[in-house]
């Protein structure tokens, strides 16, 4: 495969961008996969990986079993009581380090990005900025949000309470293929700077990007102990790193994830869980046509649609959605279509076969029950065996499966709508709510509109990024889409257990100073009241 092999836009499929001469030999060495996968636990068997823009193979992969599970949380533990020891400071040193590692050498991992999930680049680089984003928030706000804080004891002055954050200890990570660079590296961070080591599972089609995270952060100042991967089939390898872990983060599909939480609510250990989606895109009637369409072709395209907070469906308000749909099929059949390791294609590709029969699937069926293709709407061999069009529908109404189900493709449905109160009625029938998106001119309506749409971020002028990337606020799955928090103060402290250390003074919790039963009942009563009135909490 070569640096940029031939690209089509939609309408066409006429070559766009230069060809290069880099190949995914030159990047996936025989040195570098021995020296990335010398870090999974593993006692024997080995699986293979591929790149989707050809289906070649790309590495073959050590397979972990759950001994091997079992082993990497006893190194893991070992490692984690001697970085729990380091002061905050140093651990957020590594994080600080970290992100500077990834500015410099993003063309490595972009390249590895690129060929494990078949993204185009501009779509990779996005991984990059979050990566760096997050660790600059903590590497410069985790010992704030840490710090030992104190608390207005049950008797002011006499008693002195203080929360502390300890670590949870080892934490069980299962990290899913779409975006391998973010949802490892960037959602280990925090963890890491709180004082835990980390067991992961990374995606096995995705798991040299992880492996690249690995090093790179051993690089900062990581100890090898700490961070353990493990790889292999998620039936076999999910369930014993869940059967192990002192807390439990997953980013997959609902139904895994449900069979995640009653597995760690059985051994009484907590869990964050980011599931699936089916977001929602409100183009309001002022909304500023061009920077909607606009929008919309990021919300609905960017990693082929395979990104939990895409959006796949959207509502127009009926009096501009002709005009609209124009502007966004227009956007939509210009967009290109390519492989190459390389700025310049608009989208890449599925990453599996799976991927691709679902959208197919999903496509084929709205059609056969009367949905109209505004845009797209075919697989694209000439380009890689698993590239589908973007596409747009029109008419789709249920019981069509892409009205309901999660497409996870580049596949959008449009409805209109006639006020409102309809519009967000319809953007909250989902069971899902992770993300939506509102457009308007006016800031102050659309913040309005957003806080009655029921999910855990929503955009206003901006179909994503906007929310994903404040990461000092809080961004997660409400319904069916999950539970917890990534980011800001929810998404480091989740990783920590609170302690409360309180210390009494001059006088105890009961009788003293001669008073006797009732008398010290009398007392304390008054001085309940006293601190009620002096507003004291």
């Amino acid at each position: 495969m070569t640096d940029t092999q031939d690209t089509g836009t939609v309408a066409d499929g006429n070559p766009v961008a230069p060809t290069g001469t880099r190949t995914a030999a030159d990047v996936v060495t025989p040195e570098l996969v021995a020296r990335l996968t010398r870090a999974v636990v593993s006692s024997g068997g080995s699986t293979a990986n591929h790149t989707p823009f050809t289906g070649h193979k790309l590495a073959d992969l050590p397979e972990s079993g759950p001994e091997d599970v079992a082993t990497a949380f006893e190194r893991a533990r070992r490692a984690q009581r001697a970085w729990a020891a380091e002061p905050v400071r140093r651990r957020a040193a590594v994080l600080l380090r970290f992100h500077d590692l990834v500015l410099a050498r993003q063309p490595e991992i972009l390249d590895l990005i690129q060929l494990e999930t078949g993204k185009a680049r501009l779509h990779a680089h996005e991984e990059v900025q979050a990566v760096a984003v997050v660790a600059r928030h903590y590497g410069l706000a985790a010992a704030s949000y840490l710090r030992p804080k104190a608390h207005t004891g049950v008797l002011p002055v006499l008693t002195k309470a203080t929360e502390l954050r300890l670590p949870k200890g080892v934490v069980g990570h299962i990290a899913p293929w779409n975006y391998p660079f973010e949802l490892s590296a960037g959602d280990a961070l925090p963890a890491f700077v709180a004082g835990n080591a980390i067991v992961m599972k990374p995606d096995t089609k995705t798991a040299l990007t992880a492996l690249w995270a690995r090093e790179l952060l051993i690089e900062a100042g990581l100890p090898e102990g700490v961070w353990q991967i493990v790889l292999g089939e998620g039936p076999v390898v999910g369930p014993a790193v869940v059967a192990h872990a002192d807390y439990v983060s997953f980013t997959g599909s609902t139904r895994t994830g449900r069979e995640v939480a009653q597995a760690a609510a059985a051994r009484l250990v907590g869990a964050t869980l980011e599931l699936g989606g089916k977001n929602a895109m409100l183009v309001l009637r002022d909304a500023d046509l061009d920077k909607a369409a606009a929008g919309a072709v990021r919300g609905c395209f960017s990693s082929a649609g395979q990104l939990c907070m895409a959006i796949e469906r959207l509502y127009v308000h009926s009096s501009i959605a002709d005009e609209f749909l124009r502007r966004f099929a227009d956007r939509t059949k210009a967009l290109r279509l390519g492989t190459g390791l390389a700025y310049g294609a608009d989208m890449g590709s599925l990453v599996s076969q799976q991927q691709l029969d679902t959208v197919t699937r999903h496509v084929e069926e709205a059609v056969a029950k009367g949905a109209t293709v505004v845009a797209g709407g075919r697989p694209r061999p000439d380009v890689g065996p698993l590239f589908y069009e973007p596409t747009i529908l029109d008419g789709v109404q249920p019981p069509m499966a892409v009205c309901t189900e999660e497409t996870f493709g580049p596949v959008v449905s449009v409805y209109r709508f006639e006020d409102e109160d309809e519009a967000v009625r319809l953007a909250n029938s989902s069971p899902y709510g992770l993300n939506a998106s509102v457009w308007t001119r006016d800031g102050r309506r659309g913040r309005a509109v957003a806080a009655r749409v029921r999910a855990g971020t929503v955009n206003v002028n901006e179909a994503y990024a906007a929310a994903y990337g404040s990461v000092g606020a809080p961004m997660g799955g409400m319904g069916a889409s999950g539970l917890g928090r990534r980011h800001g103060a929810e998404g480091i402290l989740k990783y920590t257990e609170a302690q409360t250390v309180a210390q009494q003074r001059i006088m105890p919790m009961g009788p003293a100073f001669g008073l006797d039963d009732e008398q010290y009942a009398r007392v304390i009563s008054g001085g309940m009241r006293v601190l009620k009135a002096l507003r004291l909490r």
